[in-house]
């Protein structure tokens, strides 16, 4: 569970946001979120912002796991405006340190470019120290340009070739 003590953040236009772990009722805005995404609609066609039974059953798998965190960054006004997962995963490679992926990051579009995800991401870092983690990982759809360069502002590299394969 994320400490208490650094969750608030404030962003470029004075905005304080606090980071939590998602409960339930969060879901429809994380939903919301994806489905303001070009890439998401382009890759998968319209995204529903409506729960359907395999969203809760994710859910409740994600919020029972201690190696996942769903987390929610919510603004002064309490609107969920950007979300991401960490999974946190024990390694043999890399001296036996564990590593934290990132994944599914979306902030609110009207705010993207004002420093919600950078926020964002320099909490997701703090937890991965909090956690014991050596490595923090991400894949971006390559055609996240914007993204990359976003990713590679905070220190990150594209050192791997990522692969997928529908199962």
């Amino acid at each position: 569970m994320p400490p208490a003590g650094s969750a608030e953040r404030a962003c470029q236009d004075d905005r304080v946001l606090t980071f939590r772990l998602a409960v339930r009722s969060d879901v429809p805005e994380i939903l919301a979120l994806y489905a303001d995404d070009d890439v998401s609609r382009a890759r998968d066609g319209a995204v529903s912002e409506t729960a359907d039974a395999a969203h809760w059953a994710a859910f409740e798998a994600i919020d029972a796991d201690p190696g996942n965190e769903l987390v929610v960054a919510v603004d002064d006004d309490g609107a969920v405006v950007g979300t991401f997962q960490l999974t946190f995963t024990p390694s043999l490679s890399r001296g036996g340190s564990s590593r934290m992926t990132i994944e599914a990051v979306r902030v609110r579009g009207d705010l993207r470019g004002r420093g919600v995800g950078r926020r964002m991401m320099q909490w997701a870092l703090d937890r991965g120290r909090e956690r014991g983690c050596g490595l923090a990982q991400l894949t971006s759809d390559k055609n996240r340009s914007d993204a990359h360069r976003f990713y590679e502002s905070l220190g990150f590299t594209s050192s791997h070739v990522g692969m997928k394969r529908p199962l």
